[in-house]
């Protein structure tokens, strides 16, 4: 037991988030990040890297069933699908529920975190392991998407903040890259921070993906785990449709998916485009840059 133990999170400046600890389940330094996976009595299992918080037990359905279900219902005929990144394999557990997909794709740059993924984080991405359209990859993801020579409908990038090993995937030429490797009408998502704490992160997104794609925008969600307000998740797709496809056709591929959801409803889905006026704002600025 770690009574009394607590991890501080200062990813942003002037705040600090504290959790506090019942037990250190797993501690160690890879090849590339700081990784500590503790108990909470609020969120479960809290995995952070390199001091930042990655992903909880107790809220981690909300974070993965927008990455995935949103871009791949608003595909509406997604095949191939690419996540960078995504080391939980929670996101890739959302995905696979649709038995559309015949091949998903996960690019991952440490297979530490894979592994103890699989071990620790089981009440959730156990079916991954056993499904055979799962293809993991450990790679670069910036250098997989530069020279593979597939293509794919659905690209989601699960990253940490721009620090670090994660840096590279919210680059200009990283956007490009990605969007050489989606298929005519495809769609990129990312994860871009909490915009009342982390402007610039949404606001740089936004401008690189202008520069690229014909629809550069982002929807949110609502995520305990991210203190400080919606987080954003970045759209970016030549297909500007995507971004308004009905209540009713969502709700017809909703009900044909047969997907068990916590978060996502076609409601939510539709709601999430209808951004407040500051991050609003902050799009709008992108796409003028």
């Amino acid at each position: 037991m770690s009574q009394g133990l607590v991890f501080n999170e200062t990813l942003y400046p002037g705040v600090e988030v504290k959790y506090e600890c019942d037990n250190i389940l797993f501690q160690d330094r890879s090849e590339h990040q700081d990784l500590v996976l503790f108990t909470n009595p609020v969120f479960g299992k809290v995995l952070m890297l390199d001091g930042v918080t990655q992903v909880t037990t107790g809220d981690e359905f909300i974070y993965h069933e927008m990455m995935s279900h949103v871009p791949i219902l608003a595909h509406g005929d997604a095949r191939e699908v690419l996540i960078i990144g995504g080391g939980d394999c929670g996101m890739a557990e959302e995905a696979l529920k649709h038995a559309s997909i015949e091949r998903l794709t996960q690019v991952e740059i440490d297979d530490a975190v894979v592994s103890f993924s699989k071990e620790h984080f089981g009440d959730f991405n156990a079916a991954v392991f056993e499904d055979d359209r799962f293809d993991l990859v450990i790679d670069d993801g910036a250098r997989f998407v530069a020279e593979t020579d597939r293509r794919f409908d659905v690209v989601m990038v699960d990253s940490t903040d721009p620090m670090g090993p994660g840096a590279v995937l919210f680059t200009e030429e990283f956007y490009r890259a990605v969007h050489r490797c989606l298929k005519p009408g495809g769609v990129l998502v990312t994860q871009n921070g909490v915009p009342f704490l982390q402007r610039d992160e949404l606001l740089d997104s936004i401008r690189r993906f202008s520069a690229i794609y014909a629809d550069a925008s982002a929807y949110v969600a609502a995520i305990p785990t991210y203190f400080g307000g919606h987080m954003a998740l970045g759209w970016a797709t030549d297909n500007a449709e995507l971004r308004k496809v009905s209540l009713e056709t969502l709700e017809q591929r909703f009900e044909a998916a047969g997907l068990d959801t916590r978060y996502y409803t076609p409601e939510v889905h539709r709601a999430a485009f209808a951004l407040p006026r500051f991050i609003r704002d902050i799009v709008e600025e992108g796409r003028k840059a």
